[in-house]
């Protein structure tokens, strides 16, 4: 089974995102989704009721588009709020050891932007390090992310490019946890 921590602000207007969580609910993967937008609408979250989630869990997916090269608000709060020192970090703070921490999120533009004569000047990969520091912070896993580009029609792609692209990385995500989960 699958922790899936859902980071999007507005999954109902989504396409890629919205897409890939409809797919993980289809699939035969167990899987867990805690809609932080929906659950959380005034960012009170529960710390207590995420954490007890995390434990349940060895494999916990952070699905979320890439904003402003890094992750929604809600999302960023979720792990201010719920990685906490004890918890995930500090000389107790062991109770995410061993567990797969695995990023999968949506880039608007298009590749050919995300490099060092681009407009954004680096690679996605590049803007991922402090996601890689919190899992190796907190002794979790570590795996690379899914992710693809070209989700926003406001680009030129159509609904149809980006649900093709999503459809493609859910089944990829899928796989990775059936092989994490064998």
């Amino acid at each position: 089974m699958a922790l899936i921590i859902l980071g999007h602000p507005n999954i109902e207007r989504s396409i890629a995102n919205k897409t890939i969580i409809e797919e993980l609910e289809k699939s035969d993967v167990e899987v867990e989704i805690r809609h932080l937008s929906q659950m959380y609408p005034d960012y009170n979250i529960d710390v207590k009721s995420e954490q007890e989630a995390l434990l349940k869990h060895q494999n916990i997916v952070f699905q979320y588009p890439f904003y402003w090269y890094n992750m929604p608000a809600i999302l960023k709060h979720w792990f201010d709020a719920v990685f906490e020192y004890q918890f995930a970090y500090g000389s107790k703070g062991d109770q995410l050891k061993g567990k797969n921490f695995i990023p999968s999120f949506t880039v608007g533009g298009p590749e050919s932007e995300y490099y060092t004569l681009g407009e954004h000047h680096f690679r996605v990969h590049e803007f991922c390090k402090n996601l890689e520091q919190t899992a190796y912070f907190a002794k979790m896993n570590y795996v690379e992310p899914f992710y693809f580009h070209g989700t926003s029609v406001n680009a030129g792609y159509t609904e149809d490019d980006v649900k093709r692209k999503a459809l493609d990385q859910a089944t990829k995500l899928i796989e990775k946890l059936k092989r994490l989960s064998s």
